[in-house]
């Protein structure tokens, strides 16, 4: 395109790159550009299969699902509701995957050795996978239908902080929010207001995003130059009160040049995500209850523990799975149709004949190293003396993130997420024993949080990803050129089935489980009607 909208265009790609997707969004909204709310179309809606799909007589098939993850346990739960016979065959003696909520008594011994058992106290728990649900995902859809309540999780908090080990003392979220605002409306307002964007705006475009910016940023008018000056948006160093009390707020203000230095900037995109912008939910008392409601449903007396995949064979008329059983014997399961639900890698080390293409498939996509560590607390110091009650603080050392409960407010006891974080971060903190990942990581929190970091601990609990047997990673990565892999393994094998986040554009979330395996359950249901 050409003319006034192709400019346009230029110049918002350029605000994007300069603030980020909130200012780009907002500046989309301030020029009369950015897209409603109808704009957003929800993909053809899954029909679950029924009973009464199958006629004259006929039965529905039986199915053996690999792997009782979410998207296995998705697999059975909506299979059964016509009719569906399935056996799932479980290696760990535990049902979710990585929905795994650790809690006292919790016990797990890593690939190479390190055995821990978690001692938080009655009540605590830690999340240790999936930790939060954004309002469109379609896990909300299933704690609805499966009577699994939810409250919310705080995603986002002003009064968390980013902490950068150059700058020092720790920055509230707000502060850095109100500087990074701040500072990029006042460039761009001088750079409207000195023409140099003519060609990119009209006139009228140009009072309306002044005017925008002028809010935005909390910035002067055209006679101060739209100079950036702080001000209460930063926070307050001494709250307003009563009396005379007017409030301090926080300061010094960095200069554009030591703002731009610092970096903190960079930390607040994750927000403005789609899968990430609040409201975000979390179900009440762990993220194990949705796993909790599935089983069930499905039925404990079908989900066999203990059972790992050692061959998976595609006949003309079904499938056989051979596997070792909780008591280390050999078995085999028999059934029309085979949903292997286990992670990429991990079905690339069992012996199939689903040929040599679908073996290269497998192969391609890598596991991710990921950390997560839950820290649990005699005393709430994060609301009592920080005053942060939920959301995450962003920093620059090994911990990534850490993250404050969004449960439990004011009472006696509380588990820290004291690190989230991935690749050679996460890989560093696994090759440590577990109690010295607890030792370093409290280390580190002290330089955010003070003392109370380190002598308020009771326990901890510290989950390498990487090295839990039958799962060996956080999530999956594709890399480029992959899409032909990608596209045959969302086909079936013969009568084997795939299903997993990694077969979606929702890696790493409960909801692209939940829609691989509908998606599965469609192509199989569809099929077997048809037979």
């Amino acid at each position: 395109m050409t003319g006034a909208y192709g400019s346009r265009r230029e110049f918002l790609r350029t605000v994007g790159v300069a603030g980020g997707a909130g200012m780009l969004w907002a500046t989309m909204g301030a020029l009369g550009l950015a897209p409603d709310a109808r704009a957003a179309q929800p993909g053809p809606a899954y029909v679950p299969p029924r009973a009464g799909d199958f006629t004259g007589g006929r039965k529905a098939p039986r199915v053996v699902v690999l792997g009782a993850g979410i998207a296995g346990l998705t697999t059975a739960y909506e299979l059964a509701k016509a009719g569906y016979q399935c056996r799932i065959l479980e290696a760990k003696p535990r049902p979710g995957g990585r929905n795994w909520t650790v809690r006292s008594g919790t016990e797990e011994r890593e690939l190479g050795g390190g055995t821990q058992r978690a001692e938080f106290s009655a009540g605590q728990y830690l999340n240790a996978g999936p930790a939060r649900i954004a309002q469109h995902m379609v896990t909300l859809d299933y704690c609805r239908e499966l009577g699994v309540p939810i409250e919310p999780f705080a995603n986002q908090n002003g009064d968390a902080y980013v902490h950068l080990d150059q700058v020092g003392a720790p920055l509230r979220h707000r502060t850095v929010k109100a500087d990074a605002h701040g500072y990029v409306s006042e460039l761009l307002a001088k750079a409207v207001d000195r023409d140099a964007l003519d060609k990119e705006l009209t006139a009228e475009d140009r009072e309306r995003l002044l005017a925008f910016l002028g809010d935005f940023g909390a910035i002067g008018k055209r006679a101060d130059d739209w100079a950036y000056r702080g001000g209460p948006r930063r926070g307050y160093r001494v709250p307003p009160g009563a009396a005379g009390v007017t409030g301090e707020p926080y300061g010094p203000l960095p200069s554009l040049s030591e703002y731009l230095a610092r970096g903190t900037g960079r930390y607040l995109s994750f927000e403005v995500d789609y899968d990430q912008a609040m409201m975000m939910f979390q179900p009440v008392g762990g993220m194990d209850r949705i796993v909790r409601a599935f089983v069930d449903r499905v039925g404990e007396r079908r989900i066999s523990y203990g059972s790992v995949v050692r061959e998976i064979r595609d006949r003309a008329a079904g499938v056989e799975v051979r596997y070792t059983d909780a008591r280390g014997r050999e078995r085999v399961e028999r059934a029309d149709f085979c949903v292997a639900a286990l992670p990429p890698h991990v079905l690339a080390r069992t012996a199939h004949n689903l040929g040599s293409a679908v073996q290269s498939a497998l192969r391609t996509p890598a596991p991710l190293a990921v950390g997560k560590l839950g820290l649990e607390y005699r005393r709430r110091w994060w609301e009592e003396d920080h005053r942060i009650y939920g959301g995450i603080t962003e920093t620059d050392l090994p911990l990534t993130h850490v993250w404050y409960p969004s449960h439990g407010f004011h009472s006696e006891r509380g588990v820290l997420v004291g690190y989230y974080h991935y690749r050679q971060d996460a890989l560093d903190f696994g090759k440590l024993a577990p109690r010295e990942r607890i030792a370093r990581a409290v280390a580190l929190g002290e330089r955010i949080h003070g003392p109370a970091h380190r002598e308020e601990l009771a326990s901890g609990f510290a989950v390498a990803w990487h090295r839990i047997p039958h799962i060996e990673g956080g999530w999956i990565e594709w890399p480029e050129n992959s899409v032909a892999a990608y596209d045959l393994l969302n086909e079936p094998a013969g009568r084997v089935y795939f299903a997993g986040d990694w077969l979606t554009h929702y890696i790493g979330w409960q909801a692209g489980a939940i829609g691989s395996a509908r998606r599965t359950v469609s192509l199989l249901h569809e099929r077997s009607v048809r037979a």
